[in-house]
């Protein structure tokens, strides 16, 4: 079995032991279920075959501005508008978007019991009245999707903070596996721009942390706390997803050499050693922290220490994974041959 479906049987097995996290202690919570999403979505983004689209320079450095931009527009319907509507809103929209992301999730896991045509044959759906709007889906797709509708309801109506972090973790897990960065320049590009965005707008402005706190969505991951004033931790999907992804490159730019974990160890440690300076720091002020400060020197500084200490600057600054495939299989990217109307 790929390394790959080995962690997503890993990740499905987890959710049974869900109601052991609630004895955890909230802070442990935050790195343990944060560090394994990270490595689950790196371990699935290595693919036998390049990424047909990655990140440009130019991309990455408009994205705290395309971030700020969306982040004060929702802070400015919360205030206008009722926090119920907005809400409503933004439940049917995760609804479908959940349901998306819990299935891809699950599909690895799911697809290996199913008969192989169902895994490839694809049937293709008109919408009615639209002819031209086509969706492609295949049989396993379909029946991953019906574990993730019937959670996803639940998330809906109960609203329960277990359900908000199963999505929240499908989603970051899927924001890791499929996002590429390209090349450790447009990564770093990227970092340094979130870095000072996360900063202006939890230290600066009420925003950040206003927008958390009315968001009634998976876009945060809430850990229970024995503090009734603080009943909940909580930990953005972006702290996971913008260093995941280059945590993910990191890895992928290991496999490529055929020298696996080499870079991937050393940024991952990154990680680690930054999320816990965030809650350190956090709980020694008992204030909000942008997790970003001290993650994105933590990763950048781990992984730069390591590369100059091997001396191999030149090659990682020069890799451009779109132009390099894998040395090894590190995941099932099966493409559907067959369509089925």
């Amino acid at each position: 079995m790929k390394k790959c479906e080995r962690l997503a049987n890993v990740a499905l097995a987890g959710l049974t032991l869900a109601p052991l996290i609630m004895k955890i202690d909230s802070n442990l919570n935050v790195v343990l279920t944060a560090c394994f999403t990270v490595y689950v979505g790196c371990y699935r983004s290595v693919k036998p075959t390049p990424p047909s689209e990655t990140m440009s320079n130019e991309h990455a450095m408009r994205f705290p501005l395309v971030g700020s931009a969306m982040l004060l527009s929702l802070f400015l319907l919360f205030k206008f508008l009722s926090k119920d509507l907005v809400n409503a809103v933004l439940t049917c929209y995760f609804f479908v978007l959940g349901i998306v992301a819990l299935s891809a999730t699950l599909l690895p896991s799911i697809k290996r019991f199913l008969p192989d045509h169902w895994n490839q044959n694809l049937i293709v759906w008109h919408f009615p009245y639209f002819r031209s709007l086509v969706v492609e889906f295949t049989r396993s797709q379909i029946v991953a999707a019906i574990p993730g509708t019937f959670f996803c309801a639940w998330y809906a109506s109960k609203k329960h903070w277990l359900a908000n972090n199963v999505l929240g973790l499908a989603f970051c897990i899927q924001g890791i596996e499929m996002l590429s960065l390209g090349s450790f320049k447009t990564g770093a590009i990227l970092l340094a721009g979130l870095f000072v965005y996360d900063i202006f707008w939890v230290f600066f402005t009420p925003v950040m942390v206003s927008v958390a706190k009315s968001f009634d969505a998976p876009i945060k991951l809430l850990f229970p706390t024995a503090d009734i004033a603080r009943p909940f931790s909580m930990l953005g999907l972006g702290d996971i997803v913008i260093p995941g992804i280059f945590v993910a490159l990191a890895l992928r730019f290991d496999v490529s050499r055929g020298k696996e974990s080499q870079y991937f160890k050393s940024a991952f440690l990154g990680y680690a050693v930054g999320l816990i300076l965030t809650i350190v720091v956090m709980n020694w002020f008992q204030a909000a922290q942008p997790a970003l400060l001290y993650i994105v020197p933590s990763v950048i500084g781990f992984l730069a220490a390591h590369c100059l200490w091997n001396g191999e600057v030149k090659p990682l600054m020069e890799f451009d994974e779109s132009k390099t495939a894998p040395a090894q299989d590190g995941g099932s990217d099966d493409k559907p041959s067959k369509k089925v109307e």
